[in-house]
């Protein structure tokens, strides 16, 4: 399970935690302050995330989630520190909407999995955050200030993560290389744009997405920006008006 992780260091004190043998190549971050260390999403849970992040950092660690969906919060059984924003603490507590038998098909679905996973095993955590978090919390790990961000429309309590002195904002699922996903019931196109005109309005310098490519740009977040603009003017920003495609990312509503 050695080679599970791909691990890439961003500066001397952020490092990238990935999971390329998933489809969904899911990337965690970590954040090495002073006093302590703040991991962004824990990913999968098909391997344990701790024995990789205490490679990295000899701090306590605090785990925050940009949203509670199973790839994101799969390895936050090792987190007892964990926060999370209020409008999914449900889903903590046994109401997220999908079936452990859907989850467990999406969990090994285009997967090359480690030798002696057995996904009969696999549980979506549930649990109760240490902190609960409010649009614009910030986070002090010492030295490093984290701005937490509500950032909705992809789930309802999406957080993105702002770095101001550095210009680093860690985007989760809403802006990502790829297929962005907003037509669950769950999800809400027109918050989504809310979100990205948030966002947009940032002096980014970095984008850190939670999925696929890292070679991704901050000028992104003005394109789709302007694209959901142009899509809510053409009264097509709801769910049901079909899938979009924009080169280098598309949605499905």
């Amino acid at each position: 399970m050695n080679d599970w992780f791909t691990k890439d260091r961003i500066d001397a004190d952020t490092y990238i935690i990935s999971e390329y043998r998933h489809w969904e190549e899911t990337h965690c971050y970590l954040l090495n302050g002073r006093e302590r260390s703040l991991l962004i999403d824990t990913g999968l849970g098909i391997c344990n995330i701790y024995d990789e992040v205490v490679k990295l950092t000899d701090k306590p660690v605090t785990a925050v989630a940009t949203h509670v969906h199973w790839d994101h919060i799969g390895g936050h059984r090792y987190f007892p520190d964990f926060y999370a924003h209020s409008a999914e603490l449900d889903w903590l507590n046994g109401g997220f909407p999908l079936s452990m038998e859907t989850i467990r098909e999406m969990v090994v679905d285009r997967c090359d999995l480690p030798e002696g996973f057995d996904v009969s095993n696999y549980e979506f955590f549930q649990g109760i955050p240490t902190k609960v978090l409010a649009d614009h919390a910030v986070i002090d790990i010492g030295g490093r200030q984290i701005e937490a961000l509500h950032t909705p429309g992809h789930a309802p309590g999406h957080l993105c993560f702002w770095e101001k002195e550095n210009g680093y904002l860690f985007t989760g699922d809403l802006v990502y290389k790829d297929v962005l996903f907003a037509y669950y019931p769950s999800t809400d196109p027109e918050a989504y744009l809310a979100s990205l005109e948030k966002i947009a309005a940032l002096p980014v310098k970095k984008v850190f997405p939670a999925h696929h490519s890292l070679e991704i740009q901050p000028d992104i977040l003005i394109r789709m920006r302007e694209a959901l603009r142009r899509l809510k003017a053409e009264g097509k920003l709801h769910h049901g008006s079909g899938a979009f495609d924009y080169g280098d990312w598309g949605i499905r509503l």
